[in-house]
């Protein structure tokens, strides 16, 4: 009985999350569209380059200008058909929501896989495994830095480092790929001690130890951006949680009772406020992947 109440609330669950994800992803298509305005641009480059290819098809050079346009007009409608952009933007949304879900996501314009495809499904699929080792990474940085400054902020609360974070917190707004600039204007571009991007050398060393330190490289300044990014705020945010835990009725009476402070920051401030704090870390590392 037991365990069936815990699959059937596994199962209510999963089913919440996918409802959660689906409409995300809607809310994410309609909000990036702008309501089909991105269609209307699509819609004019289209023509624009419709245009420009039959004007510039020598079989088409000695055809009236009437039957150009003609020629023009019919090949965009077909084009539009083919696309589904003749369809209402309700139909479109679902539409490239089924695509999205489904990973269905056509050629990119620009972009190309290592493979040399356009497809922006293996174009994503490639780069995944070294975005979850990033971001993992990170992730896992930030949880112990995080915890380690939060409780030496809190154990000299009002001294100048604790003031010096709470000013430059605000600067954890700024995005990660902001400060990914800079370091990569400082060192690339000045320094040339790091590479700007990439996860491995070109051509990828065959020694296995050689290539981990040659990937390593290749990973400071992305994980040296996102770890600025959220530093300051991270730490800011541990060191309220456990300020806030020290001023417990049980902390103060501890310390009434001559409890050394060490004693104290790991029994009474830091056991209590773990389960959150480790909660949280183990959502945003299920999130990482």
């Amino acid at each position: 009985m037991r365990a069936g109440g815990v699959v059937k609330g596994l199962v209510k669950r999963a089913i919440m999350l996918y409802l959660t994800l689906v409409i995300s992803v809607y809310i994410t298509i309609v909000v990036a569209n702008m309501g089909g305005l991105v269609d209307q641009y699509i819609k004019s480059q289209l023509i624009l380059e419709i245009t420009y290819n039959i004007k510039r098809n020598p079989e088409y050079r000695n055809l009236p200008p009437a039957e150009i346009d003609k020629l023009i007009k019919k090949t965009f409608e077909i084009e539009i058909k083919r696309r589904g952009l003749d369809k209402p933007f309700l139909v479109r949304s679902l539409i490239y929501l089924r695509d999205a879900l489904t990973l269905d996501l056509g050629r990119a314009m620009y972009l190309q896989s290592d493979s040399g495809s356009r497809q922006v499904k293996i174009i994503i699929l490639e780069r995944l495994p070294q975005t979850v080792m990033l971001f993992t990474t990170s992730m896992l940085i930030h949880f112990f830095v995080n915890l380690f400054m939060g409780l030496y902020l809190a154990r000299h609360y009002g001294s100048f480092l604790d003031k010096l974070f709470i000013a430059l917190s605000p600067t954890s707004v700024i995005p990660g790929w902001s400060y990914g600039i800079f370091l990569i204007l400082i060192f690339y571009s000045w320094l040339h001690v790091l590479p700007p991007g990439g996860i491995v050398d070109v051509p990828p060393p065959e020694d296995p130890i050689l290539y981990s330190l040659s990937v390593l490289k290749h990973m400071i300044l992305p994980l040296a951006s996102w770890i600025i990014s959220g530093f300051f705020l991270g730490c800011y945010g541990s060191r309220t949680f456990f300020l806030i835990f020290s001023t417990e009725d049980y902390v103060e009476a501890a310390r009434a009772k001559g409890v050394p402070p060490r004693l104290i920051e790991r029994r009474y401030i830091l056991r209590p406020a773990l389960p959150p704090i480790v909660t949280n870390f183990a959502l945003g590392l299920i999130g990482s992947w």
